[in-house]
């Protein structure tokens, strides 16, 4: 590819660092934080975008699908930090969100040169995709071909499609039901996508992923309801979400959590309708999470509600 090819925006030298390799330490970090300072923005500015794709998420999850992430680079480890963390947050594995990188887990580590070049590879993704998937690509630079490859292929096989990218005018966006641009502009350092342009991605996914969470009843208010206590931090955690969630003392909700044999949800409507554990499993049965349940996601309000003989909401 010819320098002259490269007339994107995030390519484009940043007129306010020209000078940043003459600058002191402090100074270098500053002129960094001030052109990062700009991202925020640049995403609160798509959101209708990003709840647009959370939408198609929340509808491809609550099938029974796959969302893919496709992306190579930087782009792909976004993707992949997304959605290895939503198994500890919310009891969300593979099976519900597989992350692509190009050049396999591999390139999570060391850069495989030319595999982002590789459109039959991500062309690859889509054919072995579920007929209910969902094909989500990354790329800063919108034109990137491995993600190309899974969205062309996506479209030919009539599976819905997302893009995300930090360029206005990227080029994979045809290819895409809902794109993400967000205008991060130039870097810091030209060309230099792991900054500016990542922070945006990171930012996305994080709206993206959190938002169909929650609507698919992952929570209860803001409370990680089905995180995984895997560990001593995260035992405490539990703990203190039923003690936020219920008002119940700390001993309460440890005997609730234990008898509910640590299962959080059954552990808080048990505290919150003053039921043993098995009551509050069998009403949680009748009420599972339900994205179309209104004001209610997660079935904890409704449950609680028939428990105490109100009006289930």
């Amino acid at each position: 590819m010819q320098p002259t090819e490269l007339v994107w925006s995030t390519e484009q030298p940043n007129p306010s660092t020209r000078d940043i390799d003459t600058l002191g330490t402090a100074e270098v970090v500053q002129r960094i934080v001030e052109a990062d300072a700009a991202v925020p923005q640049a995403v609160e500015r798509v959101s209708g975008a990003i709840a647009a794709a959370a939408d198609l998420v929340i509808e491809c999850v609550s099938r029974g699908g796959t969302v893919h992430y496709v992306g190579s680079g930087t782009s792909g480890r976004m993707g992949v930090l997304d959605a290895v963390e939503l198994l500890p947050t919310y009891h969300v594995g593979s099976d519900v969100f597989s992350a692509h990188i190009a050049g396999g887990p591999g390139a999570l580590s060391l850069a495989v040169e030319g595999a982002e070049d590789d459109e039959a590879a991500g062309a690859r993704i889509a054919a072995s995709a579920g007929d209910l998937d969902l094909i989500v690509g990354i790329a800063a630079s919108g034109r990137t071909p491995f993600v190309g490859g899974a969205l062309a292929g996506a479209r030919r096989r009539g599976l819905p499609t997302v893009l995300i990218s930090s360029n206005p005018h990227a080029p994979l966006a045809r290819l895409a039901d809902v794109a993400i641009l967000t205008d991060t502009g130039p870097e810091a350092i030209t060309g230099s996508t792991r900054m500016k342009a990542a922070t945006a991605q990171k930012l996305v996914l994080n709206a993206l992923s959190t938002a169909a969470m929650v609507r698919l009843g992952k929570t209860y208010s803001n409370l990680m309801i089905d995180m995984l206590p895997t560990n001593a931090k995260l035992r405490a955690r539990s703990i203190r979400m039923l003690e936020q969630g219920s008002g119940a003392s700390a001993d309460d909700c440890s005997a609730a959590l234990k008898a509910a044999d640590g299962d959080v949800r059954v552990a808080l409507v048990s505290l919150l309708a003053r039921v043993d554990a098995d009551r509050a499993a069998a009403a949680l049965a009748r009420h599972p999470a339900d994205h179309t349940r209104a004001g209610d996601p997660s079935g904890i309000r409704s449950a609680v509600a028939e428990i105490n003989g109100k009006m289930v909401p």
